[in-house]
């Protein structure tokens, strides 16, 4: 498992990447406001706590995630401006 320091567009993030079991990867990405998450964590519990979070699927590692599109939001997240299918690069600037 490795915690990653990233650059996009400009700007600093912290991401995590890391098989949690045999071919199950744990991938995500931490903005200002929010975060990316891959779609073994609960969206459900981020709307719950009123985070604003985004997923992407079909990742697995930080690198998938960054030309991934975002596929399901918590309402926080589109108060931000974030959309389903909006690349995951561009949700991460309103993150």
């Amino acid at each position: 498992m490795q915690i990653k320091q990233i650059t996009v567009n400009g700007k600093n993030y912290q991401a995590f990447e890391g098989e949690i079991a045999p071919q199950t990867n744990l991938v995500f990405i931490k903005g200002e406001k929010g975060f990316i998450m891959c779609g073994y964590l609960n969206l459900e519990a981020a709307e719950k706590f009123k985070n604003a979070a985004a997923v992407a699927v079909g990742v697995k590692s930080v690198s998938d995630m960054l030309n991934a599109t975002v596929v399901k939001l918590t309402s926080y997240a589109q108060s931000l401006g974030v959309t389903a299918g909006m690349p995951v690069k561009e949700a991460l600037e309103k993150l």
